[in-house]
């Protein structure tokens, strides 16, 4: 994972001039977990990830990994609230720009979700829902929140677009294109995750904006 990003390797790797195993620090072997469930979603054809197969990357027992997550949804769950920190908080200042043209913020929301996501092949898999599929419907329902939010992100950037260019119903065409950009990222994250990474998200994507806008 990246923005912020600790290193997993590093992070396990003997520390004291001993060459003695430290003991993590707090919050530190939880970070770990992540970051190890994340690079396991980034291989091709990655199947359901199980508990065993987490714990044994990280030279754990299972019960290592239930003092720090409850459950395996509940890393889930990180993992999306670590998407929705990186992506709302900057998409959020890209909505506050008082001197950016309206459709060029819609743009640059667009480009961020799909640029973070190409940089962040397992959280992609999370964010397109399918590392999601068999695990609790909670979670996908989570994933779908995130598109919901960034849509209306989008309708409000797009709303001033078509005041200022003098729509007769600014608020309907807003949420036409905002619905077809939200389609667009979609699209673009299930051919990256389906075409093991190889399709990337970003592909020609200035002009299939200037193509939509």
């Amino acid at each position: 994972m990246q923005h912020p990003e600790p290193d997993s390797e590093a992070a396990l790797a003997p520390t004291s001039e001993a060459g003695a195993r430290r003991r993590p620090l707090p919050g530190e072997r939880r970070a770990q977990v992540l970051q190890a469930l994340a690079a396991m979603l980034e291989a091709p054809g990655a199947e359901r990830i199980t508990t065993a197969a987490l714990a044994a990357r990280l030279s754990v027992s299972e019960a290592a990994l239930y003092r720090h997550f409850a459950s395996k949804a509940q890393m889930f769950d990180a993992l999306l609230d670590f998407i929705e920190e990186a992506l709302f908080t900057r998409s959020s200042q890209i909505v506050a720009a008082e001197t950016e043209p309206p459709a060029s913020k819609a743009a640059r929301i667009v480009a961020l979700v799909l640029q973070f996501c190409e940089r962040n092949p397992g959280l992609a898999r999370v964010l397109a829902g399918d590392a999601l599929l068999l695990e609790h419907e909670r979670l996908q329902a989570r994933a779908n929140q995130c598109f919901e939010r960034l849509e209306s992100q989008l309708r409000q950037c797009l709303r001033e677009a078509a005041q200022q260019a003098g729509s007769a119903a600014p608020s309907a065409d807003a949420q036409v294109a905002a619905s077809t950009l939200i389609a667009f990222c979609q699209g673009r994250l299930q051919r990256y995750v389906r075409s093991n990474f190889r399709r990337l998200p970003t592909e020609q994507l200035e002009a299939c904006l200037a193509r939509m806008m």
